[in-house]
C-alpha cells in the first residue's frame, strides 16, 4: 500500500484482483463467507489463485493468453535463443 501522494506504488491492481476473486468466490454463491471455516476459506482461495488466476485466466496484457502460457512462451524463446 502507498501513502497519499506517493509516487512509486499503485494499489489498484492488487485491489482489483481481490475484488474479482471475492466476486467469483463469494458474492456469486448463495452461501455467505461467514458460513465457511477458516480452513475452507484458505483452501478455496489457494485453489482459486493457483489453478485459475495464475494459470488459466485470460489476460489482455498478454495478448489474450493466460499467464502460464505466456511465461512458457517467454522461457522457451530465451532457451531457444541461447
Amino acid at each position: 500500500m502507498n501513502s497519499a501522494g506517493g509516487r512509486c506504488h499503485d494499489n489498484a491492481r492488487c485491489e482489483s484482483m481481490w475484488a474479482k476473486m471475492k466476486e467469483e468466490l463469494f458474492y456469486s454463491r448463495e452461501d455467505k463467507s461467514e458460513n465457511y471455516t477458516m480452513r475452507e476459506l484458505k483452501t478455496m482461495i489457494w485453489r482459486y489463485y493457483m489453478s485459475y488466476w495464475a494459470n488459466r485466466r485470460i489476460c489482455t496484457a498478454n495478448g489474450g493468453l493466460p499467464p502460464a502460457v505466456r511465461r512458457k512462451l517467454y522461457y522457451d524463446h530465451i532457451f531457444l535463443a541461447a
